[in-house]
């Protein structure tokens, strides 16, 4: 049996499926992820990225942080793949009941997934810090410099967790619940590096633990079925 027929067969006898993806998901949609020789940490600027998405970088210099969160990280023309799709289809048919995931890209709501956890936020949701007042994000692609209120003035920060932040505690709280109550849970796209989202996987208790990613991870001695692929070429072969 090849892996994608023991990948076919958990998920044929699954009814509550948790997905939990990180940058592999939507690197075949475009969107860079941090981590590989291509990745925004191996790209040259003038401050190391992992500092520029830092929340002491955005307050002490955000106009700099805003140049990179325009240039790398606010993709609004970056379409679903396969591995998005073929998720919202489960979802529909009932196998799957959450996405869980650390991409801020907003790619598995436009392919039409409803029950979405996004562990870090998202480049969709902009708010004053001042007044609170919501902005979507062609307004901060379109804004030069820092961009500002148009009802205060107040400095605008995207719904993004930055390193230094907290995770959001409902949202960690609603992906808890569903991965404790998960028979199947699906890793895919993540090297398991970042935690703590990478710490949810012992919350896991059910029957099959499925590992999708390029490269070999800290989990991959603990899961029932590992697949080094690419996710949607994985996912794009699965029958729903």
């Amino acid at each position: 049996m090849t892996d994608i027929e023991k990948l076919q067969q958990i998920i044929d006898n699954s009814n509550n499926i948790v997905f939990f993806g990180g940058a592999g998901v939507s690197t075949e949609s475009g969107i860079p992820d941090f981590r590989s020789v291509d990745g925004l940490y191996n790209m040259k600027y003038k401050f190391p990225p992992e500092e520029i998405i830092s929340h002491d970088f955005f307050f002490s210099k955000t106009e700099d942080f805003y140049d990179f969160y325009r240039d790398k990280m606010l993709i609004l023309d970056a379409q679903p793949n396969i591995a998005h799709k073929k998720l919202a289809q489960l979802e529909k048919a009932g196998k799957l009941r959450a996405v869980v995931t650390q991409n801020i890209d907003g790619l598995h709501q436009k392919a039409g997934s409803h029950t979405v956890y996004e562990l870090h936020g998202s480049i969709h949701r902009n708010y004053c810090i001042n007044c609170h007042k919501f902005f979507e994000p062609q307004f901060i692609k379109d804004c030069k410099g820092i961009p500002k209120c148009t009802h205060c003035g107040g400095i605008i920060k995207p719904d993004v967790v930055l390193y230094q932040e907290g995770l959001d505690d409902k949202t960690v709280t609603h992906a808890l619940t569903a991965i404790s109550q998960a028979d199947t849970m699906i890793i895919a796209g993540t090297s398991l590096a970042v935690f703590p989202a990478a710490g949810f996987i012992k919350f896991f208790k059910g029957n099959h633990l499925v590992l999708i990613n390029l490269t070999k991870t800290s989990a991959d001695q603990k899961a029932d079925l590992v697949i080094h692929k690419k996710v949607g070429e994985v996912l794009g072969e699965i029958k729903v």
